[in-house]
């Protein structure tokens, strides 16, 4: 379990190490959770994006006409996401989140699954503050039985789909939560089942 409640420190140096690398990995054309997410949104949304890493989610919001505002906390990723996107990407770990009611949507794809446990309900708790009345929050874990390290040294929560819907329950109100299930790779190239959430601020 790593000292810091919110963030891993050889995870976080990872990403910095491999940030080139990690960003130029080929990806779809937009996942279905970032198209359902998009989908939910009013047009013209105002959008924080928690881990953008090298961009590519944040270019496919920005040409869908949302106003986004992409964040890392890899400065190294941050660096690629600007070049990608032609601005400035803010290097902002998830507790320095401060934001009351700043936005319509919050997008954290793959990102808040290396906050350990006993970190996360403390971490929802910001994005929710962070949401105006009726915002859109989404979010995708790797599911497991607890925390632990990939093959590349990278810390997870590993939640179990219990456990995750406990610290958004205790993180809330929300008006709605939904969690899907999903077969999926990664960067270690290893086959897990991914939990997607996508939660409404009441």
């Amino acid at each position: 379990m790593p000292d810091d409640p919110f963030a891993d420190a050889d995870t976080l140096a990872f990403y910095d190490r491999e940030a080139k690398t990690y960003a130029a990995r080929a990806r779809g054309e937009g996942s279905p959770h970032l198209k359902a997410f998009m989908a939910g949104l009013a047009p013209g949304a105002r959008v924080l994006e928690l881990g953008c890493g090298g961009g590519q989610d944040a270019e496919v919001l920005l040409g869908a006409g949302f106003d986004v505002v992409p964040t890392d906390g890899s400065a190294g990723l941050a660096a690629v996401a600007e070049a990608r996107l032609g601005r400035p990407v803010r290097v902002m770990r998830f507790e320095d989140l401060a934001d009351i009611a700043g936005y319509d949507g919050v997008w954290a794809n793959a990102c808040l699954l290396h906050v350990p446990e006993q970190g996360l309900t403390a971490i929802l708790s910001r994005i929710r503050a962070a949401l105006r009345p009726g915002g859109l929050f989404a979010a995708s874990y790797k599911s497991g039985t607890g925390g632990g390290r990939d093959s590349l040294g990278r810390y997870y929560n590993f939640p179990t789909r219990a456990a995750l819907l406990e610290a958004y329950d205790t993180a809330g109100p929300w008006s709605s939560i939904e969690v899907e299930e999903a077969q999926g790779g990664g960067y270690d190239k290893v086959e897990r089942l991914w939990l997607l959430v996508s939660a409404r601020s009441g």
